[in-house]
């Protein structure tokens, strides 16, 4: 099923500039019997905040290296169509292509929203890279063999990388350009950063 979605990923310049971009996260209950996934909206460019939703559903998918997205895009999606306002633009905590099979949560989400999607991941899930300049704003590409799946983009100075791939209807180029544009003093971008932050306030012993 992957390998088959994952050849619909549009791989297509943006065609405007984003003016709501929506940010995407999920967390578990401590027993792993729960999920809740945050949405939140922000204007561009001063990061106002236009909405938030979220979303609970008990964990019916078995955690498997790879197939994350069966395990949390349905609790994604559900918090997604609460919204009242419809997003130009997702970034998701999670890979786009930067995929062994090309389809990470960002570009399976990506496909069911039809809207221009951002995988930024805190960590490396498949490919190659060389360690980006520590400046913030540098970066290298993610490669496996010799398919470019994304970049290691620095967004903050001496400050981790994160790992950018396309999840939908935008090139690398974009991506990378969008997660500096919402990056301000953190290591996250702001629309990921905030809907983490409310995840982690939603996750409680009551779920």
């Amino acid at each position: 099923m992957q390998s088959n979605l994952a050849c619909k990923v549009q791989f297509i310049p943006l065609k405007k500039q984003p003016k709501l971009i929506a940010g995407l996260d999920c967390a578990f209950s401590k027993d792993g019997g729960k999920i809740i996934a945050v949405a939140v909206v922000l204007k561009m460019p001063d990061f106002a905040v236009a909405e938030t939703t979220s979303a609970v559903r008990k964990t019916a998918f078995p955690y498997i290296p790879g197939l994350l997205s069966f395990r949390e895009a349905p609790v994604c999606i559900a918090a997604v169509e609460k919204l009242k306002k419809t997003p130009d633009l997702f970034v998701i905590d999670g890979q786009g292509i930067a995929h062994p099979r090309r389809l990470g949560l960002a570009a399976h989400l990506g496909l069911v929203f039809d809207k221009p999607t951002i995988g930024c991941a805190k960590s490396r899930l498949t490919g190659a890279f060389d360690e980006p300049k520590s400046e913030k704003g540098s970066y290298s590409l993610l490669t496996d063999h010799d398919e470019i799946i994304g970049a290691v983009v620095r967004t903050r100075t001496d400050v981790k990388p994160v790992f950018v791939s396309v999840g939908d209807i935008c090139l690398i180029k974009d991506a990378i350009k969008i997660i500096l544009a919402c990056t301000t003093k953190y290591r996250l971008p702001e629309p990921t950063r905030l809907a983490h932050q409310l995840v982690t306030k939603l996750k409680n012993p009551t779920f």
